[in-house]
């Protein structure tokens, strides 16, 4: 079983840091809202985007998928009473020459590997797709 652990310190009334490894993440924690760091809302968002961008890197050697890059968007709607996320949907956008039939597989396996994802869709309306990048003309 693999484990994890980061330590959060609050700095001041304005925002706090969270540590893990050899990194850390400037949190907002202030009551009215840091424009230069990711609320605790966001980083559950931004979590679900890198566990969808993780498992792209960990799937697509195995399934000798080809892709050029890759973009995640999430967007999540809160509920006040009691608080907590309505609802999450994503949209992942994929450049790549790869069939239709393979992007449906690459999405497949993004959804049932990963870990993130599958603790959130636990618990919160979780939805979105896998489409490709349209050339721009």
């Amino acid at each position: 079983m693999l484990e994890y652990h980061i330590t959060a310190t609050r700095l001041d009334a304005h925002g706090s840091v969270a540590r893990c490894k050899n990194t850390e993440i400037t949190l907002d924690t202030d009551l009215a809202g840091n424009p230069n760091a990711f609320n605790p809302a966001e980083l559950l968002l931004a979590a679900v985007a890198a566990c969808m961008l993780k498992g792209i890197e960990r799937i697509t050697p195995m399934l000798k998928f080809s892709l050029r890059g890759v973009e995640v968007r999430v967007d999540g709607a809160r509920q006040d009473s009691p608080p907590k996320m309505a609802s999450i949907t994503y949209e992942i956008i994929v450049d790549t020459d790869e069939t239709d039939r393979r992007l449906e597989l690459l999405h497949d396996n993004v959804k049932k590997y990963g870990t993130v994802f599958n603790t959130v869709a636990s618990g919160t309306a979780l939805s979105g797709v896998l489409r490709r990048k349209q050339v721009q003309a």
